[in-house]
């Protein structure tokens, strides 16, 4: 489907490579149409299990490393709004409720977005992912109604197709699989192993690593039927 401009649009993910994998055509479509997008990525992903292959990185330096990947993974997007929020990588969960949502909400009256992008709370697997969700979703739930942003989320688990269905929102994003590749390599400690093989997938057609790399899936997060007011 076409992607809607926006007024401006707010991604917010614990790790840097997040927004590699699912978001990153998105993006970079927003940039090119001249929408503002802000990016908070909450750690550095300090504790990554890569460590590049063969490894160039080591528990002490990695932090830099996964640092300066993210920034040449705006770069490849042209996204220049990034925030680094400081989080401590595989702690989120263990963050404070209300100061999670507090950073949230501080960046949501800061940037006044039209639409938010983050995971699916209760489907996108790991802790960070799930804490990062909850506290998106909260921030938002206290918006009036009537003026608050689209949410966008992206779920992966494997229980996610029963539960939810289809997708709500699928991009096409055949036009920036360069700018996404590129993102995705940016990320070489997390990326290397695995990159290599997809682009020859892609050069040689394969259907299913077409589909992956150039349709971005999203579900709308469903407040009339909002199943998560128990968290």
């Amino acid at each position: 489907m076409p992607i809607e401009k926006e007024r401006h649009v707010l991604v917010v993910f614990p790790h840097p490579d997040d927004e590699a994998f699912g978001v990153s055509g998105t993006i970079s479509t927003y940039i090119q149409m001249g929408v503002p997008v802000t990016y908070a990525c909450l750690t550095l992903g300090e504790m990554g299990r890569n460590l590049g292959m063969p490894p160039f990185a080591t528990r002490e330096t990695l932090p830099d490393i996964r640092k300066n990947e993210l920034k040449a993974a705006c770069e490849a997007m042209g996204l220049e709004d990034l925030r680094m929020m400081g989080l401590r990588d595989k702690t989120v969960e263990f963050e404070d409720d209300e100061k999670m949502v507090k950073l949230v909400t501080d960046l949501i009256e800061e940037t006044d977005p039209s639409l938010i992008i983050t995971f699916y709370p209760g489907y996108s697997v790991h802790p960070d992912h799930e804490a990062t969700a909850r506290a998106v979703v909260r921030a938002v739930r206290r918006i009036p109604e009537a003026d608050r942003p689209k949410l966008y989320a992206v779920a992966f688990a494997n229980e996610t197709a029963a539960d939810l269905g289809e997708p709500d929102i699928v991009h096409d994003v055949e036009d920036m699989l360069p700018r996404k590749i590129n993102t995705l390599n940016a990320h070489a400690s997390q990326t290397v192993w695995m990159m290599k093989e997809m682009e020859k997938q892609l050069a040689e057609g394969n259907p299913e690593a077409v589909e992956r790399f150039t349709k971005e899936k999203f579900y709308q997060y469903p407040w009339h039927n909002d199943f998560e007011k128990s968290f």
